[in-house]
């Protein structure tokens, strides 16, 4: 039975289900603590605020995936973490979906730390963005499977109609977005798949790799000069 139990929990998407959870619970709090709505409520719960980012409070730069602005934006983002989410994490793992998650929120906040507004700024799209990014990835670099080459081409023009609508509507951080998306290619090409040789070699995954952490960097430097 325990054995049973350990698989069924490594098969799952318990780490869809977590980080559901904690932002769910953290949404539940700025509702009532003043309402989610409100910048101050915002600040306080992680909000990414450029001015206090500039003064050392760099957490600011993941903490906002897990805040979210009124209902309409946890409802959207959370449905598209359980759904889109929860199919990256079956099909990369538990533990490289977790740091590409986590680390195109950071990527995506990251930019538009450097290229954005000072406004208060919040929600799990940047890191939603990187999932899109992953999907992009895996159709270039297993260029030879149909399912994720055409999966891939689908997501590219779902991300390029979603940054199009960004160009059109107001309060929508485009930046943070792109950051995001080019943060998951990246990420995912640094890794292998579970069970599988990376397919483009080495010197692929250790471009991606140093190309994610010189971008971070330079966005980081930028921010903080600006």
């Amino acid at each position: 039975m325990n054995s049973n139990f350990i698989r069924r929990w490594r098969q799952s998407n318990w780490v869809t289900i977590l980080i559901l959870g904690i932002t769910v619970l953290i949404f539940l709090g700025e509702t009532l603590t003043g309402g989610s709505q409100s910048p101050q409520v915002l600040v306080n719960w992680g909000a990414k605020y450029d001015p206090l980012v500039q003064i050392g409070q760099w957490w600011r730069l993941i903490t906002p995936i897990f805040v979210h602005i009124g209902f309409m934006h946890i409802f959207v983002n959370g449905f598209t973490l359980y759904y889109i989410g929860g199919a990256v994490e079956q099909m990369i793992g538990h533990w490289r979906f977790a740091l590409i998650y986590l680390l195109s929120g950071l990527s995506g906040n990251l930019m538009s730390f450097a290229l954005g507004g000072a406004a208060v700024s919040a929600g799990a799209s940047t890191a939603l963005f990187g999932l899109f990014g992953v999907y992009i990835a895996l159709g270039v670099i297993f260029d030879d499977s149909y399912y994720l080459r055409q999966t891939g081409r689908q997501f590219l023009m779902l991300a390029i109609f979603n940054l199009v609508f960004d160009l059109m509507a107001s309060g929508i951080d485009i930046w943070g977005h792109i950051g995001g998306l080019i943060g998951g290619f990246l990420l995912i090409s640094a890794f292998a798949l579970p069970g599988q040789k990376f397919r483009k070699g080495v010197a692929w995954q250790a471009s991606a790799s140093i190309a994610f952490l010189a971008i971070c960097a330079f966005l980081y430097w930028l921010g903080m000069v600006r």
